[in-house]
Formats: structure tokens, sequence, C-alpha cells
């Protein structure tokens, strides 16, 4: 076997038809045909079995499928650093955030950007579950997550663990001074940022149900600049993460520490596959902030 055969191979296994794997490899169906053929005769095994009008892979091609894909990832990547080593340190950076960001990270592409000019981004935004799944893919290589995570695929580099905040109108009549505990502020109506069972989410609910607490929530808003404005206008209250506060400035409103005895923080960690070799763009960033924050 060899790669253009791996290739065919796994776009038989993901296309599940011939016809539809002929069409993605821009070839015709026959040689497509005589090459699994080839293939199975070689390795002595059924690779994929007929099922109706696509094709199931067998046990045996299901691992044949998994060494083919960590094949043609390693020649890539091989490509990929011999053409990074050939002209010099450049690549493409894909990382991905949560929606609730990381405080200094501007800083931190910029002073990049001074170091390693020829590189380009991409940077995309989502929840924390949704980009571990994105690195995963391989859409992204490096992720800013809000822990806890299920991260048993991951290599995680721990950042820090940043306070929460009761926030509320500048407007309101109670005056709170120092910190607060989440027993104070039960009566008050809550919108809480992310989305229910996520992120920030579902650390503040599950601080609430550690101590039996009862919160009066109504409802969520992932949007945070429509919060901070709902929050000014007076009609309801929060809880966010200190990020929140530093790049959401200039709004009318009241922040009042969480008490530490409470327990609530929100750890952020950055993430990317285990046994993933790193294209040379995302070990820089990885080393860099590592300079830059001291971990």
């Amino acid at each position: 076997m060899d790669m253009r055969q791996l290739r065919y191979f796994i776009a038989i296994v993901e296309e599940r038809k011939i016809s539809a794997a002929a069409e993605k490899l821009h070839i015709s169906q026959p040689p497509l045909s005589q090459h699994l053929k080839a293939m199975e005769e070689e390795l002595g095994s059924k690779l994929v079995e007929r099922s109706g009008k696509y094709f199931e892979v067998t046990e045996a091609g299901e691992v044949l499928y998994r060494y083919a894909l960590q094949m043609t990832q390693l020649l890539e990547e091989a490509k990929l650093e011999v053409k990074e080593v050939g002209n010099g340190v450049n690549g493409r950076l894909k990382l991905g955030l949560n929606t609730l960001s990381v405080a200094g990270l501007s800083h931190i592409l910029h002073h990049f950007r001074e170091q390693y000019p020829k590189v380009t981004y991409k940077i995309q935004q989502n929840e924390s579950a949704q980009l571990c799944q994105l690195v995963r893919d391989r859409a992204i290589e490096l992720a800013f997550v809000r822990l806890p995570l299920e991260l048993s695929h991951f290599t995680v580099l721990h950042l820090h663990a940043e306070p929460f905040y009761f926030v509320t109108s500048a407007r309101s009549k109670e005056q709170m001074k120092g910190e607060v505990s989440l027993a104070d502020i039960l009566h008050y109506p809550l919108m809480l940022p992310s989305t229910e069972g996520l992120g920030v989410h579902y650390l503040v609910m599950e601080a609430f149900s550690r101590l039996r607490l009862h919160p009066n929530i109504l409802g969520e808003c992932s949007d945070i600049t429509l919060l901070m404005e709902l929050i000014c206008s007076d009609f309801c209250a929060a809880i966010v993460p200190e990020t929140v506060l530093t790049q959401q400035q200039g709004y009318d409103i009241r922040a009042t520490r969480l008490s530490p005895s409470d327990e609530l923080s929100s750890p952020v960690g950055l993430i990317w596959l285990k046994n993933h070799t790193l294209s040379k763009a995302a070990q820089n960033f990885v080393a860099l902030l590592q300079q830059s924050l001291g971990v």
C-alpha cells in the first residue's frame, strides 16, 4: 500500500459510496474499486461490506482507517514543518477562544506578531465544549477553555483561576460593600451568561446546588454586550467572571466580588490534542504564552 491508496480508503470510509468517494477524489469509479480490492487482497481482510446502497466499515477496516488518518496527518505535518524550516518561521496559528474570552490576549497576540510577522491567524470563538470538538476535528490547534471539562484527549496548560463578581445596575437601591456570598443574593433576578449546562452557566449553578441554595434565575444570555445593557437598565443582575468586567468597560454597573468561601472560580486552560505534533506557529505561541504569564 502507498499513501495514495490510504487516501482513497479514507474517502471510501467517509463517503460510504464508491461513486461519492470517486467524485471527491476526482477519479473514475473503476480504478477506485480496483484499488480497494487490491488493498483487501494484500491485507487478507475484508475492509468494507455493502449494506444496502452504502458501505459499512468492518472491524479490520476500522483499524486501517485509524492508522491511515494518523499516517496522512503525519505526512501533512512533515510537509508543513519542512516548509516552515525552509522558509523561516511562518505558518498559520489556529486558535479557539471561549465565548467570554481571555484577559490580556490581545497584548500577547501583539507581542507574538512582532516576533513572527509571517504567521497568519485563524481565531474562532465558541463555548468551551464546542472548542474541544473543533480541536478534535483539527479545525483549530489550540483553544482557551474554561474548566472543568472532560479533557482526557488533550494536553492542558493550566493558566489561572479568576474570581466571580455579582453585578447589578448602579441605579440599584441596595448598596453592597466588600464581598457578598451566594446566600446574600438569592432574591435578585439573575440572568446567567453562557448557555444552560455549559461553561460559566454550569459553574454558577453547580455552586448554588453544592450550597443547597435556590437562586431566582430569570434566564440566560450568551450575548455579553446585551447582558451588560440589561444589567445597566436594572432589568436583572448577573454573576460573571472577572474577565467580563475587564473587557466590558464603560457600563453604569456596580460589581461586588463573591466571597471565596463559596468556592466559585473559573479556571482557564489552554488545550491541544495529546500525541499530536503542534505546528511551529502553535509551539511558538505556547512558549510565548508561558513566558508572558509565568506558567
